[in-house]
């Protein structure tokens, strides 16, 4: 019986599915159509010259080919799991929630999308607060086929001839296999977690809760509720999402596209100043190393850095004029100095620093010298020395260069005297030494190199070759060319603007990482900007947080500030969950810790080995035979590569390796991601690689959503020594 009524109740939901998806494709057409006619609208046998009329074509037709391109590609991007939704409320109205809206040809709507306030009811409504809602409805989709439904009955008084199916969604979206990249459980979103999706978009929106919780998943969803809702700020001024790891920017990817939004950044911490500087920093630094570049102190050996000239003596200018020796002391040349960099950035500070120079040079001429100043200055400017020592003492600098000094010994403890100890000084100095022939900065790195881009500034660009309005006769152009793109190269740039991107709204994930200088550089890409801040101090592997605190004052100031708390852990099983909080409470009296609400009755698996690469492939082969998803192995940073080359080559359980269902991290890689099954390897060697001690171990104990296996190469590992 209950399979006849599943049956019947997919073949109903089908029926709707099919009409929507018929009503999409009309849609689509109808975009092509707009398309064609827009790059048809205007053409042009003129070749020289654009008359006023001809200037009109070309600005509908650069307006129609924009706009029919941005309705394809929402259209083209909405075919996988269209609707995902429907409510049955006490009226009698039945709405399908789904990624955007679609209305058939009365203009009826088929489906609401799920930022409208009339699908609100959807993520908030509860037996307690039913929200005129009797039954609500989850649809799960492959491609166009309705594959399963999971109802939530929460007015059972207003209608007995409703059929419910299923477990509930919640449960039912948990208790499913995780794949590669994170799924979008938009469909699942409980009350609390949705109260922090509407929050108003002033100021700064704090989301916080343990492990399991679904931080992320609010966060992404907030940000996709701000542009539909908010859409002429948010698009217009951009969004910026910024996350741990480029492995974790990849399991979320494709998140906000799934929902309807293109008009997002997504930047690892790593490539936060890519806009300003060419690189991307992967690599991590160890524990005290990291510690010492994200500290506030590096404030100021930055800026010491800068104002250092490159020469390791002190500098001295002479000139001859008429046979007149002049000279600029050392002193002199400091104070010159000092006085231009406090009112221009070093890279834009050549020209008025040669000024200065000629000016101080000129007050030391001879009385008995008869030249005018014009005639001086143009005899200095021309000297050979005064050009040698002016590229000597004032370069043009980029960040990279000047960061890769810090390799000299000597000058780092100059820079860093009164700021870092001698052997924090050492420690800084060696890791640059390392990288001097080819320099590939940290993730640590990125936040020094863009304060350095805003104390320096950007390096003079190249002079722009003049670019003409017309296409060359022979140029080969299959698609539109718009009139803006053909100008764009022509614009001035304005040489008191800042260097990086700036955006609307900044989304900041695994925000308890964050150093403090880490917080100078995201500052800079939002001056104006509203934040949400996601984060969990618990799992934080930043050792100050005092000077963090200092940090985040800054940023917030007196803008409003709203916190909602996550308090529901749906990820862990509570036999993973319970073991985690055992090891954390020690380390972290004061962990928010969560309500675990599932269980597997499979208790964490602890295992000792003396192979650990045998034991490893063994555990791993173990838990691709239990789970049906992704194996996550973590392990500390220093085994990772060996790991991967033993998983590589198999053995007599796997003899083709790993597969793609298994990936190797560290605790910190991890931060943000779930796997159904997680192999902790040397929970010891974590501890001592990261500078979050316990606090990092905590992260890698709450990773799995089914299983968890632990590896210890000892028998008595210090970890364990909380355990009941």
């Amino acid at each position: 019986m209950k399979q006849l009524a599943l049956e019947q109740e997919l073949a109903v939901e089908q029926a709707h599915v099919d009409r929507v998806y018929a009503r999409l494709a009309e849609a689509t057409r109808s975009a092509q159509l707009v398309a064609s006619e827009g790059a048809n609208l205007y053409r042009s046998d003129r070749g020289s010259f654009v008359r006023e009329e001809d200037g009109t074509g070309l600005y509908e037709r650069d307006v129609f080919a924009y706009q029919a391109a941005k309705r394809l590609a929402v259209l083209d991007a909405e075919h996988e799991g269209l609707v995902f939704g429907r409510l049955d409320r006490t009226d009698g109205e039945v709405r399908y929630v789904g990624r955007i809206g679609v209305r058939d040809a009365d203009y009826e709507p088929l489906v609401i999308d799920w930022r409208a306030p009339a699908a609100e009811p959807f993520y908030r409504a509860t037996p307690i607060n039913p929200m005129q809602v009797v039954r609500r409805r989850v649809l799960r989709c492959s491609g166009k086929r309705v594959v399963g439904i999971e109802d939530d009955l929460l007015d059972d008084q207003s209608d007995g001839e409703l059929v419910v199916v299923g477990e509930g969604a919640l449960m039912a979206a948990l208790t499913r296999a995780r794949g590669p990249q994170m799924r979008d459980i938009v469909a699942t979103i409980q009350a609390e977690q949705d109260e922090a999706i509407r929050a108003p978009w002033q100021g700064f929106t704090m989301i916080s809760g343990g492990p399991g919780t679904g931080k992320t998943v609010v966060a992404l969803h907030r940000a996709a509720f701000l542009l539909y809702s908010h859409r002429r700020r948010f698009e217009s001024g951009g969004v910026l999402v910024v996350g741990p790891s480029r492995v974790f920017m990849t399991y979320i990817e494709r998140v906000l596209p799934s929902l309807g939004e293109d008009a997002v950044t997504l930047r690892s911490i790593g490539g936060v100043a890519s806009d300003v500087i060419d690189v991307r920093g992967e690599q991590t630094d160890d524990a005290t190393v990291a510690t010492i570049k994200g500290s506030l102190r590096m404030v100021g050996v930055l800026k010491r850095l800068v104002h250092e000239p490159w020469q390791d003596v002190p500098l001295e200018l002479t000139v001859t004029v008429y046979g007149h020796v002049l000279r600029l002391g050392a002193d002199e040349l400091a104070r010159i100095r000092a006085d231009i960099l406090a009112r221009t950035r070093l890279n834009a500070g050549r020209e008025p620093a040669e000024r200065a120079l000629l000016n101080a040079l000129w007050r030391r001429c001879p009385s008995d010298l008869d030249v005018e100043r014009e005639e001086f200055d143009d005899r200095v400017s021309d000297s050979a020395a005064f050009a040698v020592f002016t590229n000597a003492w004032w370069p043009r600098v980029s960040a990279t260069d000047a960061l890769a000094r810090l390799g000299s010994p000597s000058l780092a403890a100059r820079m860093t005297s009164g700021s870092l100890t001698a052997e924090e000084s050492e420690r800084l100095s060696a890791s640059y030494r390392d990288r001097r022939d080819v320099f590939e900065p940290t993730i640590a790195d990125v936040a020094l190199l863009d304060e350095l881009v805003h104390r320096l500034g950007p390096l003079p660009e190249p002079e722009e070759r003049e670019v003409s309005l017309f296409l060359d006769d022979d140029a080969d152009v299959s698609e539109v060319v718009t009139t803006m793109e053909r100008l764009a190269p022509q614009r001035e740039i304005d040489p008191f603007a800042t260097p990086n991107d700036t955006f609307a709204h900044i989304l900041v994930d695994e925000a308890q990482d964050i150093s403090p200088m880490q917080w100078r550089m995201l500052r800079r890409r939002g001056p104006s900007a509203s934040w949400t801040i996601v984060g969990d101090p618990a799992q934080s592997s930043w050792p100050n947080p005092r000077e963090t605190d200092k940090a985040l004052v800054e940023l917030i100031g007196g803008s409003p500030v709203r916190r909602f708390r996550m308090s529901t852990n749906y990820r862990s099983p509570a036999e993973v969950f319970d073991l985690a909080a055992e090891v954390v409470l020690p380390a972290y009296p004061e962990a928010d810790l969560p309500r675990a609400v599932r269980s597997t009755g499979v208790d964490p698996d602890l295992r000792t080995t003396d192979d650990l690469a045998s034991d490893t492939r063994r555990a791993v082969a173990d838990l691709l035979a239990a789970v049906d998803g992704t194996v996550g192995v973590v392990a500390p940073p220093s085994q990772v590569a060996e790991l991967w080359a033993a998983l590589r080559r198999g053995g007599p359980d796997e003899t083709d390796g790993p597969g793609d269902r298994v990936i190797v991290v560290t605790a910190l890689q991890a931060k943000g991601l779930e796997y159904d099954g997680v192999l902790v390897v040397d929970p010891d060697a974590i501890v001592a690689e990261s500078a979050g001690g316990l606090r990092t171990l905590y992260v890698a104990l709450t990773r799995p959503t089914q299983r968890l296996v632990t590896l210890d190469p000892g028998p008595d590992p210090a970890w364990r020594k909380n355990l009941g």
